[in-house]
């Protein structure tokens, strides 16, 4: 499924009160228990959740461990509802992040877990870097490019290890398999904002 596009000044968030949040988060754990413990997927009812929660929208479920990384894993593809999108994104961040062993059994109570929502992604429009590098907010904005087959995504948080837009669009292009000055008229870009909860 292609990303849902919006304008440039448009941001639209799906609106969680704090019992759909708690809701998420304790799916979120239950999803990693129910995995390690009874090696399936937890299986939900999509329609027992409340409204805001059946909305289709995606997600990136974060695993710390002691302040460390310990699991990421999301996408920026709406293809089905928030409740079910968590639920799989993080089973899928404490087995299949690529950067980590699996997480143990073991380790499980020791995980701290925090979900990103996304915002609808808006299509940016530019000529050059510069022009791209202008529209970013930093700290505020993620930020996804793809050329080709060549795609990658960075959540706003990634600010944080960044000293610039211009290190952060570099780091991005690494992260899709692309050099550090690589550029052409096909690239795309989409910039985010996330609604960031946790334990």
């Amino acid at each position: 499924m292609s990303f849902t596009e919006a304008s440039a000044t448009e941001t639209t968030f799906i609106t969680l009160s704090v019992d759909d949040q708690q809701e998420l988060l304790s799916l979120a754990r239950e999803s990693i228990r129910v995995r390690l413990l009874l090696e399936r997927d937890l299986l939900i009812d999509e329609t027992a959740f409340s409204p805001a929660l059946q909305q289709q929208a995606t997600s990136f479920v974060t695993l710390r461990k002691k302040g460390q990384l310990r699991g990421c894993i999301g996408s920026t593809q709406i293809t089905e509802p928030l409740v079910t999108n968590v639920v799989h994104h993080a089973m899928a961040s404490a087995i299949d992040d690529p950067r980590f062993p699996p997480v143990t059994l073991d380790e499980e109570s020791a995980l701290h877990i925090e979900i990103s929502v996304l915002s609808t992604p808006n299509l940016l429009t530019f000529a050059d870097e510069k022009e791209l590098l202008a529209q970013l907010s930093s700290k505020r904005d993620g930020l996804t490019i793809e050329v080709g087959a060549n795609k990658a995504t960075f959540l706003p948080d990634v600010w944080n290890s960044m000293k610039d837009e211009t290190e952060f669009l570099s780091q991005l292009k690494l992260k899709a398999d692309l050099a550090t000055d690589f550029w052409s008229d096909n690239l795309k870009a989409w910039n985010y904002q996330t609604n960031c909860f946790s334990e």
